[in-house]
């Protein structure tokens, strides 16, 4: 009855895990679709939601630390459920990055929103964003399923976004140059799609994660996680 009961709250504990980090993944797609409606509409008011929301996904980040590592301590995991609980630390950090991400753009809102012709210039970043959260999506669902048969699509699609990054990259650097009075709010929408890039970067963290938990193993031909913008030059 004692082994029937430890095992029953091993369950327990790596049920409370998963069920934090969905909960965690579901509030960072809402933030990051609010940050970047707020963006494109010039919404401050959901801006400072998206800012006080982020909030949560630290506190997530900290009770699933918390729990991991006193499940490790009490419960001594073994192969598999070692790995889910380490690749549940990693994840949840992702997920709180995630949440920082969004929050930067919210705190732009303000800046970006004084300037009419700022929320014009904002949409070329709605396209950014949904490529960002679409991969961001599918890795999760997969983490839900623990179906990780396409998940090496969903992390190479991570090029893609940084292609089209360093594209708006090279359009924003234009405007500046084309318009001095351009140069404040370009900067601030840089920025913006900067954050929305590394939103990239962290849902091929996840898939990595995700694959190694259910397989155990790395996933294989490394990708460097990178954009081109270091080579843009504008005559």
């Amino acid at each position: 009855m004692q082994s029937q009961h430890t095992v029953t709250a091993f369950e327990d504990d790596l049920n409370y895990l998963t069920h934090k980090i969905a909960e965690m993944g579901g509030h960072a797609e809402q933030m990051m679709r609010d940050s970047v409606t707020a963006l494109i509409k010039a919404d401050t008011e959901l801006a400072k939601q998206v800012v006080h929301d982020d909030l949560m996904l630290d506190e997530g980040q900290r009770e699933i630390d918390d729990k991991a590592v006193l499940l490790i301590a009490q419960r001594q995991p073994m192969a598999s459920d070692l790995r889910e609980v380490f690749a549940n630390i990693r994840i949840s950090s992702d997920l709180e990055r995630i949440g920082d991400m969004a929050k930067g753009i919210a705190k732009r809102v303000g800046s970006i929103s004084e300037h009419a012709h700022g929320v014009k210039l904002a949409r070329g970043i709605e396209h950014l964003s949904e490529l960002a959260s679409s991969q961001l999506k599918e890795v999760l669902d997969c983490y839900g399923t623990r179906n990780v048969d396409g998940i090496n699509a969903i992390r190479e699609r991570d090029e893609e976004i940084d292609a089209m990054y360093t594209s708006l990259f090279r359009e924003l650097l234009t405007y500046m140059m084309e318009d001095p009075r351009n140069i404040s709010t370009c900067t601030q929408l840089l920025f913006c799609a900067k954050n929305i890039e590394r939103v990239g970067d962290h849902a091929t963290n996840i898939s990595e994660a995700v694959y190694y938990m259910v397989k155990g193993e790395k996933l294989d031909n490394y990708r460097p996680k990178e954009d081109k913008t270091y080579r843009v030059s504008v005559d």
